[in-house]
């Protein structure tokens, strides 16, 4: 695409909102804007030229949260003539024409199957002296397709499907994402390849329901399979994968994580209610037994898993009896961490019309309890950890200080967050340090000391690359939301496609 000729010196700035697969679509945005000749703002700039929102559609406020954002722009964009705003992503596929009516100084509104369509639309929008919309109701090209600005040198996600084929009812993101639509294994495979070799040791394969991969090519154990052909690509160190259904958990998925040695021990599995008959209110095609069933099999086969989950306390007709049975769950499967959220209506979705809908003080003190109860058990798992020898990923940032003491972070195999003392030889994110934790708190471990070994990587030398020049314009274009600890970086919501899991 030729590159407008007034973008040479225009930067952009993109904040998103949102799961993982609106994190790995701004970076789909940010590979465009710089392929069209954008740069990325500096982090001391007060506004960019160019501001991008990805948004999301999942929570009730998120339209607030939008509007708000948008009206603090609102005068510097009056005062700043050129500047344009663009707003993409689940709540712009939801509200079309309503957001350029709310809020008229916006310049792009383009939906979830629109992402490389942005910077033509800029530019039309800038020498048409109109707001521009552009929704499409279905995936023509497939997101992997475009370039990509990544966050990070040494991990990255890899998107292997897009789209969703449930109807759970709390959810809107079938509406918005549209339905499954996967990758062929061969495409998928090239990318890792590709990463691979620009030094990248991490990946995470990423899908609405990501063990559902296969339904569209038909093969039910697609998904194990490409577990066991990324795990064999040379160079590769780390393999994760989110979020699964509980309803597609197979026994040769659980096969492929015991047998594969590259594919992590770390399990996110999206529970939303312990209660058999919340979940079918939910829609969620399994029941209580299910779970803890496949929490079983993966304890037995991977005994080191750390496993972690989202929950929502409160849906609609909720009882009492129906939350002891979510906390009998808890502490049955003793996850390592827990998304947990209360009930909010989804405009558009079939549980905001349902009957018994619960009181905000019964949400807010079950919700407590369950915090209460996950945190307790959540401390209890990481000091079983301490003693224990583990390998880390070092990851961006300096980590946290103390008086004098200097620590960094990252990643254990089980994602867990380690905090080390930093070593006397140099380490860069992406290298990789082995040490022994001493003490455990209930959302990070530390491992105070000199660390045991330090491994130097590809993927440090990927970082020193990259960080040997600095950016034209400042540190960056793409904010996430959330400081990067670990990698690739956390979203602003939990995991899982739609933003309360699947």
């Amino acid at each position: 695409m030729p590159t407008p000729a007034t973008a040479q010196t225009r930067t952009y700035q993109v904040r998103t909102f949102g799961c993982q697969m609106n994190v790995h679509d701004s970076e789909r945005m940010a590979g465009l804007l710089e392929d069209a000749g954008y740069v990325p703002a500096g982090e001391h700039d007060e506004v960019a030229d160019i501001v991008v929102f990805n948004t999301c559609a999942v929570r009730e406020n998120a339209d607030n949260r939008l509007y708000g954002n948008l009206g603090q722009l609102a005068p510097k964009k009056a005062a700043r003539p050129g500047m344009q705003i663009a707003v993409g992503g689940c709540l712009a596929q939801k509200d079309r024409d309503t957001i350029t009516r709310r809020a008229p100084w916006v310049d792009v509104v383009f939906g979830t199957h629109n992402v490389g369509s942005l910077p033509v639309l800029l530019e039309r929008a800038r020498v048409e002296r109109e707001a521009q919309v552009e929704i499409a109701e279905s995936l023509e090209a497939f997101p992997s397709t475009l370039p990509t600005r990544r966050d990070s040198a040494y991990a990255a996600w890899v998107a292997i499907s897009v789209g969703c084929n449930n109807t759970c009812t709390f959810c809107i993101v079938p509406a918005l994402r549209g339905k499954e639509k996967d990758r062929r294994p061969g495409d998928i495979l090239a990318e890792v390849e590709a990463l691979v070799a620009e030094g990248v040791i991490e990946i995470t394969l990423l899908g609405q329901n990501v063990n559902a991969y296969g339904s569209d090519i038909g093969d039910r154990q697609a998904f194990s399979k490409l577990l066991r052909a990324c795990g064999n690509v040379e160079g590769l160190e780390r393999v994760r994968f989110t979020s699964p259904h509980p309803r597609d958990f197979t026994d040769d998925v659980i096969e492929a994580m015991a047998t594969t040695p590259h594919v992590m021990p770390q399990l996110h599995m999206p529970l939303q209610s312990g209660s058999s008959r919340v979940l079918k209110a939910m829609r969620r095609s399994y029941r209580q037994d299910r779970y803890l069933g496949i929490v079983d099999k993966v304890r037995e086969s991977i005994p080191e898993a750390a496993l972690t989950t989202d929950i929502i306390v409160g849906f609609p007709g909720e009882t009492e009896e129906d939350f002891q049975e979510t906390l009998h769950v808890v502490r049955e499967a003793r996850f390592a961490q827990a998304f947990t959220f209360q009930y909010s209506k989804r405009p558009g979705t079939p549980a905001a019309e349902m009957p018994g809908q619960i009181p905000k003080e019964v949400v807010q003190e079950r919700y407590e309890r369950l915090v209460a109860l996950q945190e307790e058990i959540s401390w209890a798992e990481n000091r079983r950890q301490v003693g224990r020898t583990v390998e880390v990923l070092v990851a961006e940032g300096e980590g946290r200080k103390d008086g004098a003491t200097r620590r960094l972070s990252g990643r254990a195999p089980d994602n867990r967050l380690v905090h080390f003392t930093r070593p006397e030889e140099p380490v860069r994110p992406g290298d990789l340090v082995t040490v022994e934790v001493t003490y455990a708190a209930p959302h990070h471990l530390l491992a105070e000391g000199e660390p045991l070994q330090v491994r130097r990587s590809r993927a440090g030398d990927a970082w020193e690359r990259r960080n040997a020049q600095p950016e034209p314009a400042g540190s960056g274009g793409v904010l996430l939301g959330l400081p990067t600890v670990g990698a690739p970086p956390q979203p602003t919501e939990p995991v899982g496609g739609c933003g309360v899991g699947h």
